[in-house]
């Protein structure tokens, strides 16, 4: 419990003994007692909880009187007064006597105690349902379940406190009429835990779209289970007219009604492997898709909307699927239309850097520029809690001519080479580097070359989200707003640690450092009215930062620094 008998005192020896023996403590000295134990607990809440919920289940073997079902109502009348120790120790003690009614040491509680619970139980429902005893739902529904409280037990109770009543159809008029308020106040979890309990199905099929259209996906399903399949599949045709493909899925999957929706089960198979693709896990959509041809062709499709045509190759030839590139050949131009391409900034060179005598090359030529644009990319990992890998390449360059530097090769041959060179890029306050997140690229860049100082200082550092703060959409979102076009960000995720890296993936890198730099230039040389936009601002948002080995424990700061006005005068033709 958190509390060690060796150094508790006198209070503390009595809350240890009381836990001993419950046969002569009250309700109330054992309730007041809990708290004690509980407050002076020396290790952390959800262990107190656990440790006494555990000494609770001991102790109601002992018999307390009038026994232990009686004994725990008794208690759950009286914690509304311990304010808020009330709910948590109504779960405690709730647990606790679920908990030896399941044990197999436990004595079969005598049938005039389960009475007696059961029907002070329904007083106390009656109670909290008229709110002179405060306690959340959640402890009605479980005090309602623990002591199999019934239609009759609330007859009864209604019966006690209303002379006269017909106790033939008075819970129900009074449980139905309870049950609507809470469906008014959308509290349809509650509602459905009291349906299912009391065995009622009035709210009708309106009740399934209220709980839908208020997102309590949870509190649906439960309901519709409890109905049975006609309204499983109800709730299934929801989902599916609301597109809501995923949940419609888990419902048909978990309850085996992939026959009576093929069409929606089709078009939920097709989102998935799109949502794969989208994150090039190739591999696995293509394991999703098994051997069906027309979702191995809608795959095919969507390698080539991302540009992965050597996937296309690939699952043609191991599909025998020929033919179907040239048929879909239109639709996919129109896609690549939408999207901006590296040609279409004037991009003069993209050169691959992996060896030192490539790096000092790309060193100078960068010294000489006044602007460039910084990107980095690393292989993604869905493994959830594992650590994020490696950052793989480094993209650097001007409007024409753009870096892409192979990290994990150059760091393995020459990391002192690699680390002064960056060091010069990076912390020359003559050239001003674009990045979008670049302080989050950074942070990984960091963690994934720790030894490297030249990750841990930078100066003269834009940060373009930051001045434009886009809500949505990312760096592809901006560029459309700037510059009329988005990017095409499915290759985002692409394994960067392939070698050669395509094509495809060397434009998108390389695209991705250009067109920061073209979006700098435009706002710069075209203004937009927003004044938020204004050079000032520019200036106002570059960053430095110095890294101070006393207190490299602490969270790096960022501080403005000012520049001159020639960094946004026109560029030169090295920038």
């Amino acid at each position: 419990m958190g509390l060690d008998p060796e150094e508790a005192d006198g209070h503390g020896t009595l809350c240890l003994h009381a836990f001993s023996d419950l046969t002569h403590v009250s309700p109330l000295v054992f309730l007041y007692l809990l708290k004690q134990c509980y407050i002076h607990g020396s290790c952390k809440a959800t262990k107190k909880f656990q440790a006494l919920q555990h000494r609770v289940h001991q102790v109601l073997a002992n018999n307390p009187q009038p026994g232990p079902s009686t004994f725990i109502v008794y208690c759950l009348n009286l914690l509304p007064v311990f304010g808020v120790y009330g709910d948590g120790f109504s779960h405690l003690i709730i647990s606790a006597l679920r908990r030896y009614f399941k044990s197999a040491s436990a004595p079969a509680s005598s049938q005039e105690d389960a009475a007696s619970a059961r029907s002070l139980a329904a007083r106390l429902f009656l109670a909290i349902v008229g709110g002179s005893v405060a306690y959340d739902e959640k402890v009605m529904v479980n005090t309602l379940k623990v002591f199999d409280v019934g239609l009759t037990s609330i007859d009864e109770a209604l019966s006690k406190e209303e002379e006269g009543s017909s106790a033939s159809s008075c819970a129900s008029a009074f449980l139905e009429e309870y049950i609507s308020e809470l469906i008014k106040s959308k509290s349809f979890m509650t509602a459905v835990s009291l349906l299912e309990h009391f065995s009622f199905s009035f709210p009708g099929e309106t009740f399934l779209q209220q709980m839908v259209e208020d997102k309590d996906f949870q509190a649906a399903e439960k309901w519709a289970t409890f109905m049975g399949r006609p309204s499983l599949c109800l709730l299934v045709q929801e989902y599916g007219s609301r597109n809501m493909l995923k949940q419609a899925y888990n419902v048909m999957k978990k309850h085996y009604l992939q026959h009576e929706f093929p069409d929606l089960c089709y078009k939920c198979k097709e989102s998935t492997l799109k949502d794969l693709a989208e994150k090039a896990c190739w591999d696995v959509a293509e394991t999703k898709a098994k051997g069906d041809r027309q979702l191995l062709e809608y795959l095919v499709y969507l390698a080539m909307e991302a540009g992965y045509y050597e996937k296309v190759d690939e699952l043609c030839e191991r599909y025998s699927l020929e033919g179907l590139p040239k048929a879909q050949e239109a639709e996919v131009d129109f896609v690549n239309k939408c999207f901006l391409h590296l040609n279409d900034l004037a991009v003069e060179e993209v050169v691959w850097v992996d060896d030192v005598n490539g790096l000092r090359e790309a060193t100078s030529f960068l010294e000489g520029c006044k602007v460039v644009g910084l990107d980095c990319e690393w292989k993604p990992n869905y493994m959830k809690g594992s650590k994020p890998n490696k950052v793989s390449i480094m993209q650097i360059g001007s409007d024409s001519k753009i870096f892409i530097l192979d990290l994990i090769k150059l760091y393995y041959d020459a990391s002192e080479i690699l680390d002064t060179c960056l060091s010069q890029i990076l912390q020359s306050y003559s050239t001003l580097k674009l990045g979008y997140n670049f302080q989050c690229d950074i942070r990984q860049l960091a963690l994934s070359y720790g030894d490297l100082k030249c990750f841990k200082s930078y100066d003269m550092l834009l940060d373009i989200q930051n001045v434009f703060k886009e809500p949505c959409g990312g760096l592809s979102g901006l560029t459309k707003k700037i510059l009329g076009v988005g990017l095409n960000k499915t290759r985002r995720n692409s394994d960067w640690e392939q070698r050669p890296l395509t094509q495809n993936q060397l434009e998108y890198a390389a695209l991705d450092a250009a067109v920061l730099i073209h979006i700098f230039r435009h706002v710069r040389d075209h203004p937009p009215n927003d004044t938020t936009l204004e050079t000032v601002q520019w200036k106002s948002h570059i960053v430095s930062h110095m890294d101070n080995p006393k207190k490299s424990k602490k969270k790096p700061k960022c501080h403005s620094t000012q520049t001159s006005d020639s960094t946004f005068n026109k560029p030169s033709s090295s920038s």
